[in-house]
């Protein structure tokens, strides 16, 4: 899985459905293992809540994991309809857990499904979302006086900045994709970059750009 979406920060929404309220909680994760831990969390948090369904897709060693649970619900009603948004929707490294608190009415088989959709789907509208891709993470040093114009030359060429360090000269930690390595090490060798060091560190997800 080269390229997906993800979110940049955990969501919570709630809908109420013939007086069952459903709680969606969007959380970010980076492993199975804490996908699972989230889940342990939320059903702790939710002790009283009659369903704590669950999604979640995570890409672990460039393969992706995938699990979905009704947790009591009817087969095919919460789960699996969520799973299903976030194949759709190209989401990884994302967990869902659907809450429902019943309200004394039954939904049926399709309202259930379409209940659990929509509280899924409103999470995921309202997100700040990111696309990742298998790229490049380095480290480059450089002057106080050309931090600037090496701000603008990342922007033009869609290399994110991931951190700084100030000290006697400014240390960036940067991610980009595998295709503009090249290219940055062109313009580093013929100074269209000012910089004073460029070392290349590991092959890692990345961020690519903000999805609006």
């Amino acid at each position: 899985m080269e390229k997906f979406i993800s979110i940049k920060e955990n969501v919570q929404t709630e809908i109420v459905v013939k007086k069952s309220k459903f709680i969606c909680n969007l959380i970010k994760v980076e492993s199975q293992e804490e996908a699972e831990e989230y889940i342990k969390k939320i059903k702790r948090k939710y002790y009283d809540a009659r369903h704590n369904c669950v999604a979640y897709r995570v890409i672990e060693n460039e393969q992706v994991v995938e699990k979905s649970s009704d947790d009591g619900e009817p087969s095919g009603t919460a789960g699996g309809p969520m799973l299903n948004i976030l194949q759709k929707n190209n989401l990884g490294n994302v967990l869902v857990v659907v809450t429902r608190y019943f309200g004394g009415i039954l939904l049926g088989t399709g309202g259930l499904v379409r209940a659990y959709s929509d509280a899924t789907l409103d999470a995921i509208e309202i997100s700040e979302k990111v696309e990742k891709c298998i790229g490049i993470e380095a480290e480059v040093e450089l002057d106080y006086n050309n931090l600037e114009s090496f701000k603008y030359y990342c922007k033009k060429n869609n290399i994110y900045i991931k951190e700084y360090d100030y000290s006697e000269k400014i240390i960036c930690k940067i991610q980009l994709e595998e295709g503009n390595k090249g290219r940055l090490e062109d313009d580093f060798n013929t100074k269209k970059v000012n910089l004073i060091n460029l070392k290349f560190l590991s092959k890692k997800l990345i961020e690519k750009s903000i999805i609006n």
